[in-house]
C-alpha cells in the first residue's frame, strides 16, 4: 500500500483504473487496497465522470489526503503579484 501513496504523491489525482494499470495489479485487487487506504484517510475518494472524446467514462478519482503539491514553476499570475 505503500507503493499506492508513493504513486499518487509523485503523479497527483488519478483514476482507479489508471492506477491499477500504472502498478500492473488487477484492477479488483487495488480497489481492495484503496478502499482500505481510505478507511485509514490516508487518502480521498471521489466518484467521477469525465468525457474522453464523447465517451463517458465512470470511475473513482484517488489523491492523497492533506497533500498539497508544490507551486509551478514559472510565472505567476498579477493576482498573485498585487498580494504582496
Amino acid at each position: 500500500m505503500e507503493q499506492i501513496r508513493q504513486y499518487l504523491k509523485i503523479n497527483g489525482e488519478r483514476l482507479d483504473t489508471e492506477i491499477a494499470k500504472a502498478m500492473g495489479i488487477p484492477l479488483a485487487k487495488m480497489r481492495v487496497q484503496l478502499t482500505e487506504l481510505a478507511a485509514k484517510c490516508e487518502i480521498v475518494a471521489c466518484h467521477s465522470i469525465r468525457f474522453e472524446k464523447g465517451k463517458k467514462i465512470e470511475g473513482t478519482i484517488y489523491r492523497i489526503a492533506g497533500y498539497t503539491p508544490p507551486a509551478a514553476p514559472g510565472r505567476k499570475s498579477k493576482a498573485q503579484l498585487n498580494l504582496s
